[in-house]
């Protein structure tokens, strides 16, 4: 069995594929759907900040390497999502267009910019040390885990000054990498319910047919419905996402090959460390 992966926001713009045809087209989808070409950062952008920026033109790499993908190896047996990339997951399954996943990432993306516009966020990402000592740590800096990536890569939520507190007292706990990097909104963690209801009204306004692949989730590791998911794009922006435990069940379910669609290899790299301590 063979499932494509969509990661979630990539941290910068680069290696863009500016020759190929295909990509063009993505990118002027992008355009008409958002008002930004991943090609071109001008015009018509005012109001999208660089975060919101980057999760349009990681939802652009992922639907042109999913093509990419389809032409390489056919349609695949399940589709697999992290974080933002539930969005051309969803495009990628056929419940919807690809210009609805762009425009939805867009507006999603300027609903969570507002968080950042009342607190200063950040996200930390902690290597090396296991969950129990880690979830003491959050719980004392009052942060949260946003991805539990592998046993020991986790990526921490939260005020930007707590999330530090939690990295520093992580590295000298074992961890042997930590890292700092700002964000619009604490995702993947229950902070985020404040805006509950502007991102229900903006997922109210797309209409979902079902899967023609099963999407796996990443919370419960089920397949999503059509009727799954205006609740699922809600709720999977406040709990964290559960990874390690997506693969191994990915695993349980018979998938020998995992190719990813997206910017980087970040998914790959993960689950070759999980499948590395099977």
């Amino acid at each position: 069995m063979i499932c494509f992966m969509f990661p979630g926001q990539p941290m910068a713009r680069t290696d863009l594929p500016a020759s190929d045809p295909l990509f063009l087209d993505m990118a002027a989808c992008c355009q008409k759907a958002s008002g930004f070409n991943p090609l071109a950062d001008d015009g018509g952008t005012s109001a999208l900040n660089e975060s919101v920026k980057l999760q349009l033109y990681g939802v652009t790499m992922s639907l042109y390497r999913h093509e990419l993908l389809l032409r390489q190896y056919g349609r695949p047996d399940l589709i697999a999502e992290h974080s933002l990339g539930i969005y051309p997951a969803l495009a990628a399954c056929g419940s919807i267009s690809s210009r609805d996943a762009l425009e939805m990432t867009g507006r999603i993306g300027l609903c969570l910019a507002t968080m950042g516009a009342v607190r200063e966020y950040a996200l930390g990402s902690v290597i090396g040390l296991t969950i129990d000592p880690l979830e003491s740590i959050v719980t004392r800096n009052s942060v949260f885990i946003a991805n539990r990536n592998t046993s020991h890569h986790f990526l921490l939520a939260g005020e930007r000054d707590n999330v530090r507190a939690a990295t520093l007292e992580a590295e000298a706990a074992g961890a042997f990498s930590v890292g700092l990097f700002p964000c619009d909104a604490p995702l993947h963690t229950p902070l985020v319910a404040e805006i509950s209801a502007d991102l229900r009204r903006i997922v109210a306004d797309y209409s979902f047919r079902e899967p023609s692949v099963p999407l796996v989730e990443h919370i419960g590791q089920k397949e999503l419905s059509a009727g799954d998911m205006p609740a699922f794009l809600v709720d999977e922006l406040c709990r964290p996402v559960f990874w390690e435990q997506t693969c191994r069940t990915l695993r349980a379910r018979g998938v020998q090959r995992f190719l990813e669609a997206g910017h980087g290899m970040a998914l790959t790299k993960f689950n070759r460390w999980i499948d590395s301590q099977s």
